[in-house]
Protein backbone atom coordinates (compact mmCIF):
# COMPACT_ATOMS: atom_id res chain seq x y z
CA UNK A 1 0.00 0.00 0.00
CA UNK A 2 1.22 3.49 -1.04
CA UNK A 3 -0.60 6.55 1.20
CA UNK A 4 -0.60 10.22 0.15
CA UNK A 5 2.20 11.87 1.47
CA UNK A 6 0.06 15.45 0.98
CA UNK A 7 -2.61 13.71 3.38
CA UNK A 8 0.10 12.55 5.73
CA UNK A 9 1.46 16.20 5.61
CA UNK A 10 -2.50 17.72 6.29
CA UNK A 11 -2.78 15.33 9.51
CA UNK A 12 0.56 16.67 10.62
CA UNK A 13 -0.04 19.74 10.61
CA UNK A 14 -3.76 19.80 12.02
CA UNK A 15 -1.54 17.20 15.05
CA UNK A 16 -0.04 20.76 15.50
CA UNK A 17 3.20 19.96 13.89
CA UNK A 18 5.15 23.21 11.38
CA UNK A 19 7.27 20.86 9.38
CA UNK A 20 6.55 17.63 7.24
CA UNK A 21 8.95 15.38 5.22
CA UNK A 22 9.36 12.09 4.36
CA UNK A 23 12.12 9.91 3.88
CA UNK A 24 12.77 6.26 2.81
CA UNK A 25 13.76 4.14 5.97
CA UNK A 26 17.39 2.93 4.71
CA UNK A 27 19.74 1.93 6.81
CA UNK A 28 22.31 5.26 8.30
CA UNK A 29 26.04 4.69 7.43
CA UNK A 30 27.75 3.37 10.82
CA UNK A 31 30.40 6.08 10.24
CA UNK A 32 27.49 8.86 11.11
CA UNK A 33 27.31 7.74 14.57
CA UNK A 34 30.10 5.49 15.17
CA UNK A 35 32.97 7.48 14.83
CA UNK A 36 31.20 10.29 16.87
CA UNK A 37 31.20 7.30 19.94
CA UNK A 38 34.24 5.57 19.12
CA UNK A 39 36.15 9.29 19.52
CA UNK A 40 34.54 9.50 23.08
CA UNK A 41 32.34 12.99 22.23
CA UNK A 42 29.69 11.57 23.69
CA UNK A 43 31.29 11.97 27.03
CA UNK A 44 29.32 9.53 29.84
CA UNK A 45 25.85 9.19 28.16
CA UNK A 46 26.48 5.60 27.52
CA UNK A 47 22.83 4.67 26.43
CA UNK A 48 24.06 6.24 22.89
CA UNK A 49 27.21 3.45 22.58
CA UNK A 50 24.47 1.19 23.97
CA UNK A 51 21.60 1.68 21.26
CA UNK A 52 23.73 2.40 17.95
CA UNK A 53 22.20 -0.56 16.10
CA UNK A 54 18.58 0.89 16.45
CA UNK A 55 19.37 4.45 15.94
CA UNK A 56 21.22 3.25 12.92
CA UNK A 57 18.33 1.03 11.17
CA UNK A 58 15.12 1.96 12.41
CA UNK A 59 14.02 -1.72 10.74
CA UNK A 60 14.68 -3.04 14.51
CA UNK A 61 11.77 -0.43 15.77
CA UNK A 62 8.96 -0.88 13.34
CA UNK A 63 9.88 -4.26 11.14
CA UNK A 64 9.20 -4.03 7.94
CA UNK A 65 9.93 0.02 7.73
CA UNK A 66 9.07 1.70 4.46
CA UNK A 67 9.09 5.41 5.84
CA UNK A 68 10.23 7.88 8.47
CA UNK A 69 8.09 10.80 8.26
CA UNK A 70 10.14 13.60 9.64
CA UNK A 71 8.37 15.98 11.78
CA UNK A 72 9.54 19.49 13.32
CA UNK A 73 7.98 22.56 15.66
CA UNK A 74 9.57 26.00 15.74
CA UNK A 75 10.12 26.63 19.51
CA UNK A 76 11.56 30.48 19.54
CA UNK A 77 10.21 31.92 22.83
CA UNK A 78 10.85 35.45 22.36
CA UNK A 79 13.58 37.86 22.90
CA UNK A 80 13.69 38.40 26.06
CA UNK A 81 17.46 37.71 28.10
CA UNK A 82 17.52 34.64 30.47
CA UNK A 83 19.84 32.20 31.50
CA UNK A 84 17.86 29.53 30.25
CA UNK A 85 17.78 28.34 27.11
CA UNK A 86 15.66 29.88 24.55
CA UNK A 87 14.42 26.00 23.79
CA UNK A 88 13.85 25.38 27.46
CA UNK A 89 11.86 28.40 28.74
CA UNK A 90 8.69 26.97 28.31
CA UNK A 91 6.24 23.85 28.67
CA UNK A 92 9.06 20.42 28.15
CA UNK A 93 9.41 19.83 24.65
CA UNK A 94 9.25 16.22 24.76
CA UNK A 95 5.33 16.60 26.64
CA UNK A 96 4.49 19.13 23.85
CA UNK A 97 5.77 16.79 20.56
CA UNK A 98 4.48 13.99 22.09
CA UNK A 99 1.37 15.02 22.07
CA UNK A 100 0.81 15.57 18.53
CA UNK A 101 2.96 12.46 17.95
CA UNK A 102 -0.30 10.95 19.68
CA UNK A 103 -2.52 13.27 18.19
CA UNK A 104 -0.52 12.15 14.91
CA UNK A 105 -0.88 8.69 15.15
CA UNK A 106 -5.09 8.71 16.36
CA UNK A 107 -5.34 9.80 13.06
CA UNK A 108 -3.42 8.04 11.02
CA UNK A 109 -4.81 4.65 11.84
CA UNK A 110 -8.01 5.87 11.74
CA UNK A 111 -7.56 6.89 8.12
CA UNK A 112 -5.12 4.34 7.01
CA UNK A 113 -6.02 0.90 9.68
CA UNK A 114 -3.35 -1.52 9.57
CA UNK A 115 -0.42 0.15 9.73
CA UNK A 116 2.42 -0.11 12.33
CA UNK A 117 4.23 3.00 13.64
CA UNK A 118 6.82 3.80 16.40
CA UNK A 119 6.69 7.75 17.38
CA UNK A 120 9.83 9.57 18.53
CA UNK A 121 10.96 12.61 20.29
CA UNK A 122 14.52 12.78 21.13
CA UNK A 123 14.71 10.71 23.87
CA UNK A 124 13.99 6.93 21.89
CA UNK A 125 17.16 5.27 20.16
CA UNK A 126 15.68 7.46 16.66
CA UNK A 127 18.31 9.97 15.17
CA UNK A 128 15.51 12.43 14.01
CA UNK A 129 18.09 15.17 12.82
CA UNK A 130 19.27 12.43 10.46
CA UNK A 131 16.14 12.03 9.32
CA UNK A 132 14.81 15.34 9.13
CA UNK A 133 17.58 16.58 6.90
CA UNK A 134 17.11 13.30 4.23
CA UNK A 135 13.39 14.36 4.57
CA UNK A 136 14.77 17.53 3.55
CA UNK A 137 13.21 19.78 6.49
CA UNK A 138 16.88 21.21 5.99
CA UNK A 139 20.64 20.45 6.50
CA UNK A 140 22.98 19.62 9.34
CA UNK A 141 25.03 23.12 9.90
CA UNK A 142 28.38 23.56 11.11
CA UNK A 143 26.68 23.90 14.84
CA UNK A 144 26.03 20.46 14.04
CA UNK A 145 21.88 21.70 14.54
CA UNK A 146 19.18 21.62 12.02
CA UNK A 147 19.08 24.17 10.25
CA UNK A 148 15.68 25.38 8.51
CA UNK A 149 14.75 28.06 5.90
CA UNK A 150 11.59 28.29 8.13
CA UNK A 151 12.73 28.31 10.98
CA UNK A 152 16.57 28.30 11.10
CA UNK A 153 17.76 26.44 14.19
CA UNK A 154 15.08 27.01 16.41
CA UNK A 155 13.20 23.81 16.01
CA UNK A 156 12.77 20.62 17.74
CA UNK A 157 12.36 17.60 15.88
CA UNK A 158 10.50 14.27 16.26
CA UNK A 159 10.32 11.53 13.73
CA UNK A 160 7.40 8.80 12.89
CA UNK A 161 8.15 5.49 11.50
CA UNK A 162 5.36 3.39 9.63
CA UNK A 163 5.89 0.17 7.69
CA UNK A 164 4.12 1.59 4.56
CA UNK A 165 5.67 3.58 1.37
CA UNK A 166 4.22 7.01 0.70
CA UNK A 167 4.50 8.87 -3.07
CA UNK A 168 6.82 11.27 -2.81
CA UNK A 169 10.16 11.29 -0.74
CA UNK A 170 12.68 13.98 -0.66
CA UNK A 171 16.19 14.05 -2.52
CA UNK A 172 18.14 14.65 1.11
CA UNK A 173 19.14 17.84 2.98
CA UNK A 174 18.59 21.30 1.24
CA UNK A 175 21.64 23.15 0.07
CA UNK A 176 24.18 24.10 2.37
CA UNK A 177 23.89 28.05 3.82
CA UNK A 178 26.47 28.03 6.11
CA UNK A 179 28.67 28.85 2.96
CA UNK A 180 32.46 30.13 4.83
CA UNK A 181 30.62 31.45 7.74
CA UNK A 182 32.31 30.06 10.82
CA UNK A 183 30.97 32.36 13.97
CA UNK A 184 29.11 29.48 15.23
CA UNK A 185 32.25 27.70 15.88
CA UNK A 186 34.49 30.57 16.76
CA UNK A 187 31.74 31.88 19.15
CA UNK A 188 31.69 28.73 21.14
CA UNK A 189 33.14 29.98 24.72
CA UNK A 190 34.13 26.19 25.59
CA UNK A 191 36.01 25.49 21.69
CA UNK A 192 32.89 21.99 21.98
CA UNK A 193 33.70 21.84 18.32
CA UNK A 194 36.72 19.58 17.45
CA UNK A 195 35.06 19.92 13.76
CA UNK A 196 32.85 21.68 11.42
CA UNK A 197 29.30 19.87 12.39
CA UNK A 198 30.73 17.53 15.34
CA UNK A 199 30.31 18.64 18.92
CA UNK A 200 32.17 17.44 22.02
CA UNK A 201 29.36 16.59 24.89
CA UNK A 202 32.49 16.81 27.23
CA UNK A 203 33.52 20.77 26.30
CA UNK A 204 29.99 21.78 25.46
CA UNK A 205 27.98 23.66 28.02
CA UNK A 206 24.23 22.18 27.37
CA UNK A 207 25.57 18.93 28.28
CA UNK A 208 27.93 20.01 31.24
CA UNK A 209 24.60 22.11 32.98
CA UNK A 210 22.15 19.17 31.99
CA UNK A 211 23.64 16.03 31.76
CA UNK A 212 26.73 16.20 33.82
CA UNK A 213 25.50 15.26 37.60
CA UNK A 214 29.03 15.93 39.15
CA UNK A 215 31.29 18.70 39.42
CA UNK A 216 31.61 20.38 36.43
CA UNK A 217 35.41 20.43 34.63
CA UNK A 218 37.35 23.49 36.15
CA UNK A 219 38.53 24.88 32.83
CA UNK A 220 35.02 25.22 31.56
CA UNK A 221 33.51 27.06 34.34
CA UNK A 222 34.95 30.14 33.48
CA UNK A 223 32.71 30.25 30.54
CA UNK A 224 29.70 29.96 32.38
CA UNK A 225 28.75 33.38 32.88
CA UNK A 226 24.86 33.88 32.46
CA UNK A 227 24.41 30.33 31.37
CA UNK A 228 22.49 28.45 33.77
CA UNK A 229 20.55 25.69 32.02
CA UNK A 230 21.92 24.93 28.29
CA UNK A 231 23.81 27.18 25.80
CA UNK A 232 21.96 29.21 22.95
CA UNK A 233 25.56 30.82 21.73
CA UNK A 234 26.37 29.11 18.60
CA UNK A 235 22.60 29.59 17.35
CA UNK A 236 22.66 32.92 18.82
CA UNK A 237 25.61 34.58 16.71
CA UNK A 238 24.35 32.16 13.34
CA UNK A 239 22.94 34.68 10.74
CA UNK A 240 20.47 32.05 9.32
CA UNK A 241 18.27 32.81 13.06
CA UNK A 242 18.62 36.67 11.78
CA UNK A 243 14.51 36.58 11.55
CA UNK A 244 12.88 34.07 14.09
CA UNK A 245 9.24 33.40 14.09
CA UNK A 246 7.58 33.94 17.60
CA UNK A 247 6.15 29.87 18.19
CA UNK A 248 2.70 29.41 19.82
CA UNK A 249 1.44 29.29 23.12
CA UNK A 250 2.95 25.93 24.12
CA UNK A 251 6.44 27.15 23.84
CA UNK A 252 5.73 30.37 25.96
CA UNK A 253 7.91 31.47 28.43
CA UNK A 254 7.32 30.23 32.11
CA UNK A 255 7.65 32.38 35.28
CA UNK A 256 10.94 30.08 35.82
CA UNK A 257 12.35 32.16 32.77
CA UNK A 258 12.36 35.51 34.00
CA UNK A 259 14.63 34.69 36.87
CA UNK A 260 18.30 35.73 37.20
CA UNK A 261 21.56 33.83 38.26
CA UNK A 262 21.29 34.77 41.52
CA UNK A 263 17.53 34.45 42.07
CA UNK A 264 18.15 31.04 40.64
CA UNK A 265 21.23 29.89 42.70
CA UNK A 266 18.87 31.27 45.60
CA UNK A 267 15.84 28.87 44.51
CA UNK A 268 14.33 27.61 47.83
CA UNK A 269 12.80 23.79 47.04
CA UNK A 270 9.37 25.30 47.76
CA UNK A 271 9.89 27.47 44.47
CA UNK A 272 11.67 24.60 42.53
CA UNK A 273 8.44 22.70 42.91
CA UNK A 274 5.96 25.48 42.45
CA UNK A 275 8.40 26.76 39.25
CA UNK A 276 10.46 23.83 37.76
CA UNK A 277 8.13 20.95 36.93
CA UNK A 278 7.21 20.36 33.65
CA UNK A 279 9.32 22.45 32.04
CA UNK A 280 13.20 21.17 30.61
CA UNK A 281 14.74 22.32 34.02
CA UNK A 282 13.66 19.57 36.07
CA UNK A 283 16.51 17.44 34.03
CA UNK A 284 19.17 18.94 36.42
CA UNK A 285 17.28 18.87 39.40
CA UNK A 286 17.45 21.60 42.28
CA UNK A 287 20.67 20.32 43.41
CA UNK A 288 22.03 21.16 39.63
CA UNK A 289 20.24 24.18 38.80
CA UNK A 290 21.97 25.76 42.03
CA UNK A 291 25.22 24.12 41.30
CA UNK A 292 25.36 25.89 37.98
CA UNK A 293 24.09 29.02 38.85
CA UNK A 294 26.83 29.21 41.25
CA UNK A 295 29.48 28.50 38.60
CA UNK A 296 27.38 31.14 36.60
CA UNK A 297 28.18 33.71 39.82
CA UNK A 298 31.63 33.03 40.12
CA UNK A 299 32.11 32.92 35.91
CA UNK A 300 30.38 36.50 36.65
CA UNK A 301 32.77 37.15 39.59
CA UNK A 302 29.56 38.59 41.06
CA UNK A 303 30.53 40.60 44.01
CA UNK A 304 26.92 41.30 45.26
CA UNK A 305 26.64 37.27 45.35
CA UNK A 306 29.23 37.00 47.75
CA UNK A 307 26.61 36.88 50.75
CA UNK A 308 24.62 34.16 48.93
CA UNK A 309 28.05 31.87 47.96
CA UNK A 310 28.98 31.60 51.25
CA UNK A 311 25.42 30.68 52.39
CA UNK A 312 25.31 28.00 49.33
CA UNK A 313 29.36 26.68 50.62
CA UNK A 314 27.46 24.87 53.73
CA UNK A 315 24.65 23.76 52.04
CA UNK A 316 23.22 20.13 52.38
CA UNK A 317 24.61 19.37 48.90
CA UNK A 318 27.94 18.24 47.91
CA UNK A 319 28.05 20.07 44.21
CA UNK A 320 26.51 22.83 45.39
CA UNK A 321 29.04 23.70 48.75
CA UNK A 322 31.50 22.38 45.74
CA UNK A 323 30.62 25.15 43.16
CA UNK A 324 29.96 27.63 45.80
CA UNK A 325 33.47 27.34 46.69
CA UNK A 326 34.62 27.83 44.03
CA UNK A 327 32.95 30.57 42.38
CA UNK A 328 34.14 32.49 46.33
CA UNK A 329 37.55 32.23 44.82
CA UNK A 330 37.00 33.78 41.81
CA UNK A 331 36.11 36.46 44.12
CA UNK A 332 38.71 36.38 46.20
Amino acid sequence: MTLPSGRIAELARAAGFDLVGFAKAEPIPAAVLGEWVEAGYHADLDWMRSSVAERLDVGRLVPGAKTVVALGCNCWPGEAESPIARYARGRDYHATLRDRLRALRRSMRQEFPGIADYGSVDSNPVMEKVWAARAGLGYVGKNGLLITPEFGSYVMLAAFIIDAEVDVHADGPQADRCLKCTLCLSSCPTSAFPRERVVDANKCLSYQTIENEGPMPEGLRGATQDIVFGCDVCQSVCPLNASPVLAGPRFAPRAVAGLSVRELAALSREDYQRLVPGTPLARAGFDGLRRNAAYALGAAKDLGARELLTRLASDESEVVREAAAWALGRLD
